[in-house]
């Protein structure tokens, strides 16, 4: 009996000394990880920019399968966040500054601790090296994993290690696997419709757009407003010279509403028009090779463009319906001048009948 004592008495001993030792170890870290990934920058950029792409990837999803992840209303850039929740620990992640295709600073709260995160994207011979760098603290808990495991350090280079070797593997699955069709020509029917319209530089179009339409989205499930179709991007103007864009992120209505004059929001009219149909299965960074296809289309077919329509993407699925890029279907509508397809005749125009006021639901971008 006084054996079984001092069995316990050592393992009671035992217990406290290695609590001491681990509460005496130091819990910061300040840790920074990279990868080059063969995908170009902007590309890169607007996949890890997007928080929903974050459960694909992040290791912490990866060593608790049972991790449930919650989306915040806004994803994307300035302001954007998720958080995750699981038995033993849960936490948020929320982006404080984004330079577009440049980096994005970050808050991280996890289980009590606050941490602070930078993650930059550097162009290298077309290829992308993204560095992670975070500096924070760990709880007493965390100590104990970390005191068998290297060190908090150690865990916490491991821990980024993963997340971007991961990252590396899925953005070059996902942005590698795509598919162009031409479908020919067909009838885009004419349509009232909601945008906003903004001017950036072509190598923001991208990241612009994924911020924009969630939001247009958004405000139409705000205020009720029933959608017509796919939402579609307008290209207003093409400054070459400059090398800028203007755009609209347009969604279809199926009857006219009115629109406060005060909003950045505002109420257009699309014309029926006959287009080249080009239909782009995988992310949008393949809109190029798309529209190489339609021009070889329309020159080998004598079919001529009618440059005074502006072209049309068309969002049949997007990053607001599914967060896997290479299953992202965009169609891609070349305005052109032919017979071969009749046009429809324009719908009449009905009075309004729905007033909204959008301003502080859009913000200008």
């Amino acid at each position: 009996m006084r054996i079984i004592k001092y069995i316990f008495l050592l393992i009671l001993l035992a217990v406290i000394a290695v609590s001491v030792y681990v509460a005496t170890q130091k819990g910061d870290f300040e840790v920074s990880r990279s990868v080059i990934i063969d995908v170009p920058k902007p590309v890169v950029f607007n996949y890890v920019n997007d928080y929903k792409n974050w459960e694909d990837w992040a290791s912490w999803k990866e060593d608790n399968p049972n991790l449930n992840f919650t989306y915040a209303e806004n994803t994307v850039g300035n302001g954007a966040s998720y958080s995750w929740s699981g038995a033993t620990e849960s936490g948020k992640m929320t982006s404080i500054f984004v330079k577009p295709n440049d980096s994005i600073s970050q808050k991280v709260v996890y289980s009590g601790n606050e941490a602070t995160a930078s993650i930059t994207f550097k162009d290298t011979l077309g290829k992308t090296k993204v560095t992670w760098r975070s500096k924070g603290s760990v709880a007493f808990m965390a100590k104990i994993s970390a005191t068998f495991s290297g060190g908090v350090n150690a865990m916490m280079e491991e821990m980024q290690e993963r997340s971007l070797n991961n990252l590396n593997k899925v953005i070059t699955r996902e942005m590698n696997t795509f598919e162009v069709k031409v479908n020919g020509i067909s009838q885009k029917n004419g349509t009232f419709y909601i945008k906003q319209s903004t001017t950036c530089r072509n190598a923001d179009l991208q990241s612009r757009l994924l911020t924009m339409l969630p939001k247009l989205i958004n405000f139409f499930k705000k205020n009720n407003i029933p959608m017509n179709g796919s939402p579609f991007v307008r290209y207003e103007n093409i400054d070459s010279a400059n090398n800028t864009v203007t755009f609209s992120v347009c969604i279809p209505l199926r009857e006219e509403v009115f629109i406060a004059d005060q909003s950045d929001i505002s109420l257009g009219f699309l014309d029926s028009f006959s287009a080249l149909k080009v239909t782009l299965t995988g992310d949008y960074s393949h809109r190029s090779e798309a529209r190489k296809k339609a021009a070889e289309y329309l020159q080998t077919n004598h079919i001529e463009e009618n440059t005074a329509i502006p072209k049309l993407d068309v969002y049949v699925k997007s990053a607001s319906d599914i967060r896997y890029p290479s299953k992202w279907v965009t169609e891609i509508l070349i305005p052109v001048r032919t017979a071969a397809a009749p046009l429809v005749a324009t719908p009449a125009v009905v009075p309004p009948t729905a007033t909204v006021n959008p301003t502080p639901s859009v913000p200008a971008q």
